[in-house]
């Protein structure tokens, strides 16, 4: 569909959905990102909705300058799936086993590990770089140091809110029916630490004074500020990655165990609370994407709906007017207290209906009613990706 330009800004900001049906808190947060000195542009994803600071679903280029909250307390979140060798015919009729078998092996919610897992022993895990990472743990903000007992228990952990461990069915095609797995996480406490620190920091420096908005708080390159903040950032980031590969291997393992023949391709792995040094048009920016992944040409992608809708593989098309951008997600229609309002344990059993999950009082808020339409979402970014493959869940673990 193209974008639209938002009118009255600064920089420009480019809009991937009906400016008019923004909510009014999020147009606003647009345009006060779009005044900034520093940006270079915006590009706004159809999944957008109001955040902190900035909205989810933007995608923020910043000329020697990085806003904290512009990235978000969960450094590094994002999404990890692979392609099974299993059909549909493999499965039994009842999930419910396997459901139990994936809850035993990984922890969900505020749980965390009683030790930390060893990760020399995971069948399937890529084993290099973690004495070199672990070990840079020294060299982060001073006053995380006594949480790194917690970051190694809680390394290989889902958490709660949205992130999920899916079991899913390929639609269509000649593969319908393939099974993959799918999850979404992030960099746990560990990311939130840190990112809180550094928002606190930035909204104290002097050039923040005069913000529109004090979330929008920003570190300045070549100042130790913006080492700092880009040393835990990037930490934080691999902490994230590493911690869902852990996940995925361990999941793998527990489907191995109910399906020995089965097989792996290559799994895919997208960031969608990250920044990234990229160039657009000669000019050498920090792009910082806030519920949006990379989709340069060629890159394989992860956008899922809610637990109930099914998911999306992608490939990127590198559109530049987007930053090679695109949604991160179905994104939310309304907060979590108006979900819990509106919607009853009833409904969630029927809006997942088919889906072998939790359906109690626990996870309403989640409930696919909250979200947007998938597909509309994915039909306003035809021009930012193409689609791989359609997933729908039969099995959907969340914290």
């Amino acid at each position: 569909m193209g974008f639209t330009p938002l009118a009255g800004t600064r920089a420009p900001v480019r809009v991937w959905t009906d400016p008019y049906a923004i909510e009014p808190q999020a147009a606003r947060q647009l345009r006060n990102i779009g005044a900034l000195p520093w940006v270079q542009g915006v590009a706004v994803m159809p999944d957008v909705h109001f955040g902190k600071g900035a909205t989810v679903g933007s995608v923020i280029a910043m000329r020697q300058a990085v806003s904290p909250a512009a990235v978000g307390v969960d450094i590094g979140c994002g999404m990890s799936a692979v392609r099974t060798s299993l059909t549909a015919a493999d499965l039994p009729d009842d999930l419910a086993g396997l459901r139990s078998a994936i809850e035993a092996t990984i922890p969900v919610g505020f749980a965390q590990r009683e030790d930390s897992v060893d990760t020399r022993r995971i069948r399937g895990l890529e084993q290099a770089g973690w004495d070199d990472f672990w070990g840079r743990f020294a060299g982060l903000d001073r006053r995380v140091a006594q949480l790194e007992t917690r970051a190694r228990r809680q390394l290989g952990t889902l958490g709660g809110g949205n992130h999920f461990i899916e079991v899913c069915l390929e639609q269509g095609g000649a593969d319908s029916g393939r099974v993959w797995l799918m999850l979404h996480s992030g960099s746990r406490n560990i990311g939130k630490e840190l990112a809180e620190r550094h928002i606190g920091v930035a909204r104290k420096l002097p050039h923040n004074v005069d913000l529109p908005d004090r979330d929008l708080a920003v570190f300045l390159t070549g100042t130790p500020e913006m080492d700092a903040y880009r040393r835990d950032l990037w930490w934080a980031q691999e902490y994230a990655r590493r911690n869902r590969a852990v996940m995925l291997a361990l999941l793998c393992g527990v489907v191995r165990e109910h399906f020995p023949q089965v097989g792996y391709d290559e799994p895919i792995s997208c960031h969608h609370n990250y920044v990234s040094e990229e160039s657009y048009d000669g000019v050498d920016v920090l792009v910082t994407r806030k519920g949006a992944i990379r989709a340069g040409q060629g890159d394989l992608g992860i956008i899922p709906g809610s637990m109930g809708t099914g998911s999306y593989i992608v490939r990127g098309r590198g559109n530049p007017d987007a930053y090679c951008s695109a949604s991160h997600g179905a994104g939310r229609r309304m907060s979590r207290a108006q979900a819990k309002r509106t919607f009853s344990t009833e409904d969630l059993a029927a809006q997942t209906a088919g889906v072998e999950c939790r359906k109690d009082a626990g996870v309403v808020d989640e409930i696919p009613g909250a979200y947007k339409d998938i597909t509309e979402v994915m039909a306003q970014q035809e021009d930012l990706v193409e689609v791989v493959a359609h997933l729908k869940q039969v099995v959907c673990v969340k914290g």
